[in-house]
């Protein structure tokens, strides 16, 4: 799918709500931070919005291919049906045919024993003629023919037989030839009709094979549409989830813009603030320390194109870089463009999609991660997210949230890790 469509994840709105509104943060941070948090959520929406708006073009798109499809469908099935109707009557017809053949077939058996039988009555006639004083001639026509046909020619010359059994012999003859004239019609009939059900039958196959072909293309196209209203009941979700957000930091601003009443104890919870504020600076730096020892201490492991700690060093010296869907670049990444980006800052040149990230380097098992293997993660899709591990149950990647580290050990990233890990040094 063309359109990457980026959701704003559970993980990060919780993430976002904790920073907001723990401790009554209305009392403790500034009117332009709060501010500057409502413009920051106010284009996460916007940008899902846009992303929204991308998903239910695609599923109009994919409901208009789906109409063309069925109307092709529907095509198909006809003419199959259609053939289906001529096949059966042309196997009528053939039965028909054939059934006149066998008919015809006796006519003639029966019309030639008739005249062989008639033939039989004219000997003996023309015996009975030579004694009772006819011409011996006749006889010579009688014993000397070689066939009926001869005996016809022969008598018709001598002119000895009477008219009557001539006419009745010519007749019979005539008769003879209709049928086998109709004979030889019907079988050219009928072999018309056997060779017109051999192409029916091969058109058949043909539109049989169209019909899976359609129906094939029709359930993808279903798929692809019931993954896309996921998608959407999805990001609507997560529109709500910045909406509600939303709302309460304009409820923590307007808190925050009126004047707050003295009280007595004013300086006492200035000087808690104080310590508090230090105890949390003194905390965050003491973790970042321990961030950078464990980075640090990663096993160099290098290639012929470079070094693995180069490629996750570039990619903390940009931490805070803003995602930008199809970003390749210092100024912006989406979540393959940095993966990619970073390897090549150590010589590795791989893919820049999460699609062919799939396939790159070695797959090895999730038990078996070492600093520098890409990892994927189920979001919009399977395997819709990639990122680089660093060790300890975290990664490196470009969330919704810009260039960060993140946690695949609770919330949101390890629910939705699909285990897929790829290794490309090894």
């Amino acid at each position: 799918m063309n359109k990457v469509l980026i959701t704003v994840t559970a993980a990060a709105v919780v993430g976002i709500g904790s920073s907001f509104f723990g401790a009554q943060t209305t009392h403790a941070e500034t009117v332009s931070n709060l501010e500057a948090k409502q413009a920051q959520i106010q284009d996460d929406r916007n940008e899902l919005k846009a992303n929204l708006s991308d998903a239910e073009a695609e599923i109009a798109d994919v409901m208009i291919e789906l109409e063309k499809l069925n109307k092709e469908i529907t095509k198909v099935n006809d003419a199959l049906k259609e053939n289906n109707n001529m096949i059966s009557q042309t196997g009528n017809d053939i039965k028909a045919k054939e059934s006149q053949v066998n008919k015809l077939e006796e006519e003639i058996a029966e019309l030639e024993a008739a005249i062989e039988k008639r033939f039989d009555i004219l000997k003996e006639r023309a015996i009975s003629y030579q004694q009772s004083g006819g011409s011996i001639s006749y006889l010579e026509v009688i014993f000397g023919s070689q066939s009926f046909g001869d005996f016809l020619s022969r008598v018709s010359a001598v002119n000895q037989i009477a008219e009557s059994d001539a006419a009745l012999m010519e007749k019979q003859e005539n008769d003879k030839k209709a049928v086998e004239e109709k004979q030889n019609t019907v079988l050219d009939k009928l072999e018309e009709l056997n060779s017109l059900k051999v192409e029916l039958e091969g058109m058949q196959a043909v539109i049989n094979e169209q019909k899976q072909q359609n129906e094939d293309k029709k359930a993808q196209l279903n798929n692809k549409e019931a993954e896309l209203a996921t998608l959407v009941a999805e990001l609507k979700i997560e529109d709500s989830n910045l909406a509600s957000l939303e709302a309460e930091v304009k409820q923590s601003i307007d808190a925050a813009s009126q004047p707050i009443q003295a009280v007595s104890t004013v300086d006492t919870a200035d000087n808690e603030k104080v310590t508090e504020q230090k105890a949390t600076e003194e905390k965050s730096t003491k973790e970042k320390s321990t961030k950078e020892k464990s980075t640090n201490n990663t096993p160099s492991r290098s290639t012929g194109g470079g070094n693995i700690d180069i490629a996750i060093n570039a990619g903390f010296a940009h931490i805070g870089t803003p995602y930008v869907w199809g970003g390749k670049g210092p100024g912006g990444f989406d979540c393959s463009g940095f993966v990619s980006w970073a390897f090549a800052q150590a010589g590795i040149s791989i893919p820049s999609s999460t699609a062919a990230l799939q396939s790159t380097g070695t797959k090895v098992s999730a038990s078996n991660m070492q600093p520098g293997d890409i990892v994927f993660f189920n979001t919009y899709k399977t395997n819709g997210h990639v990122g680089i591990y660093l060790g300890g149950g975290k990664f490196i990647g470009s969330q919704d949230s810009g260039l960060d580290v993140a946690d695949m050990t609770s919330g949101y990233w390890k629910d939705h890790f699909s285990g897929h890990v790829r290794s490309v040094v090894r």
